[in-house]
């Protein structure tokens, strides 16, 4: 599946370490934008059982590892990106991951993972050009293009 040089691997814990559940998670969040590979059963790990696979989001190719007890926690140091066509994707994606995550601000927040997202309009840049949108987007958790246009 993977054929890129350098691919991002993230390692996430889960109940049993059992990385069907991460997967099926992400397979939700991102339907037909989501494709796994096989997953491989690393064994038992000072963190406990250990899974790993590789897998596609939006052609994007990522490698994900699980493991029954966190053995480094995420953090705000690395996040994903979500470049939406438009608020109805925005609050998709941003209730789908705070529903058992958290929210945070100027569209980021975590899921139930502890992955950080930005869930930003793809014309954000275009948004941040016009007056006062510094003070808009520091009001906001979830972006909310409107507040932009008025």
């Amino acid at each position: 599946m993977n054929n890129n040089k350098i691919v991002p691997c993230l390692w996430l814990s889960a109940d049993g370490g059992k990385l069907a559940n991460v997967i099926a998670y992400y397979k939700k969040a991102f339907g037909n934008n989501f494709q796994s590979g096989q997953i491989i059963r690393l064994g038992q790990t000072p963190s406990g059982n250990a899974e790993m696979c590789e897998l596609e989001i939006f052609g994007g190719k990522y490698s994900f590892m699980s493991t029954e007890s966190e053995h480094h926690p995420l953090n705000d140091a690395v996040s994903f990106m979500i470049n939406c066509d438009d608020q109805k994707e925005i609050d998709r994606f941003w209730d789908y991951f705070t529903r058992e995550g958290d929210e945070s601000q100027c569209g980021w927040c975590m899921d139930k993972y502890g992955l950080r997202w930005q869930i930003i309009p793809k014309n954000m840049a275009e948004l941040m050009s016009k007056a006062n949108a510094w003070e808009i987007m520091m009001k906001q958790k979830k972006i909310i293009i409107e507040e932009y246009l008025s």
